[in-house]
């Protein structure tokens, strides 16, 4: 980014273009179905184009987006609307799932609420159990330990066994 006030179109265009699918991943992992996931990214964008924060790196601008992005969906979840909702209308939400997941990540996207985003920027967005951990406003040994056992989860459901590395 350079070091003006406002961004023009471009730069949006080329923010958008360079985190939207990311983003999406994210926020589905929490809504569970692709209009409310719609929705929250649309939302990050706008939070981004109307608060014009500043970045110093890269890095900064994708934990800002993803931070914000959680935030917005968990606040969506909180909503008073979100209690009074029948649960059988959402039965089918892990097959509607992004188009391009694959049989690992569909198995990501239907762990406990707890272990999703953290397996998620873990290994798909490759963020450290750190980072993980302050972009999610965690403990460190915390998303240690949701790393662990959505492990232990994964490796019962796919009948893999991957490596523990943190």
């Amino acid at each position: 980014m350079n070091g003006s006030l406002s961004r023009t179109d471009k730069e949006i265009a080329e923010l958008f273009e360079r985190h939207y699918r990311m983003l999406y991943r994210i926020c589905f992992t929490y809504m569970k179905n692709a209009a409310d996931t719609e929705d929250a990214v649309q939302e990050t964008f706008y939070r981004l184009i109307s608060r014009q924060p500043l970045f110093d790196s890269p890095e900064h601008e994708k934990a800002w987006l993803i931070r914000t992005a959680s935030n917005i969906c968990r606040n969506a979840l909180k909503h008073w609307w979100r209690k009074h909702e029948d649960l059988a209308d959402h039965e089918d939400a892990a097959e509607s799932a992004p188009p391009e997941t694959g049989d690992v990540l569909q198995a990501v996207m239907s762990l406990p609420e707890k272990y999703k985003t953290a397996v998620y920027l873990y290994y798909y967005e490759g963020y450290s159990s750190a980072e993980t951990a302050e972009l999610l406003q965690k403990p460190p040994s915390t998303i240690r330990n949701y790393l662990h056992e959505a492990r232990a989860i994964l490796r019962e459901r796919l009948g893999v066994d991957y490596d523990d590395e943190d």
